[in-house]
């Protein structure tokens, strides 16, 4: 199979060559447009969620290696949500080269974030089916760039950012609660409830309340903005 033009010139941009074409023509083909002779990407989004999670999980322990898990959560939220996703769609022009179907074009398919977002991590399930683990990690290590290594900047304030996310919708502040502390005094390990208004709530567990809360806060925040 030969890649078009278009496709040809993504591969350049995504900085990999398929051997088997056909797994690229898959991932960039939207539900939209099966056909008894076309299959779409979501199953590919679902593989290349987890490759993307695995990179990301070994690149983070790599950058940090004493980092406890209460802060190395948030930072790992913060490099596979879905906004990360689109972001890294968007600065390789995916949207350019997607096989949609004319009611998907016609509402902006390509721009829409959770569309780009799922057909990233479909194209990275087709670069690990093609290469390999290796290749899919260099890809992803290469597209992610300086973010791995800002991460832990991105991630800090994620109190502030649900925050502002529950005051766009009307809603009073989140609360946070201590729900229990263990450990020595002088090494104390926290777990911190994080509640909106609306009952939605998730818990994180760090050495510091600080930490603890804006783990908190960062799980809550993808929740909420997936749901």
């Amino acid at each position: 199979m030969k890649l078009s033009a278009d496709l040809q010139a993504f591969c350049g941009r995504l900085g990999y060559d398929f051997t088997k074409p056909d797994f690229l023509v898959r991932s960039v083909t939207h539900s939209s447009m099966v056909s008894p002779h076309r299959d779409d990407n979501q199953r590919l989004e679902f593989l290349g969620d987890r490759v993307l999670g695995l990179v990301m999980a070994e690149a983070l322990l790599a950058a940090d290696p004493g980092a406890p898990e209460g802060l190395l959560a948030p930072r790992f939220n913060a490099l596979v949500r879905r906004e990360a996703c689109a972001d890294v769609a968007r600065q390789i022009d995916l949207g350019a080269v997607l096989k949609l179907g004319r009611s998907e074009m016609k509402s902006g398919g390509r721009r829409k974030e959770a569309l780009l977002a799922d057909a990233m991590e479909a194209v990275i399930a087709a670069v690990y089916q093609d290469g390999g683990f290796d290749a899919a990690r260099r890809v992803i290590l290469h597209l992610w760039g300086k973010r791995v290594g800002d991460v832990a900047d991105d991630a800090r304030d994620a109190k502030t950012s649900l925050q502002e996310w529950a005051q766009a919708r009307g809603e009073v502040p989140p609360n946070y609660v201590e729900v229990a502390r263990s450990g020595p005094d002088h090494q104390p390990v926290f777990t911190i409830e994080v509640r909106l208004a609306s009952g939605s709530s998730e818990q994180a567990t760090a050495g510091s309340k600080r930490h603890a809360e804006q783990a908190a806060a960062a799980a809550l925040l993808q929740k909420v903005e997936q749901s």
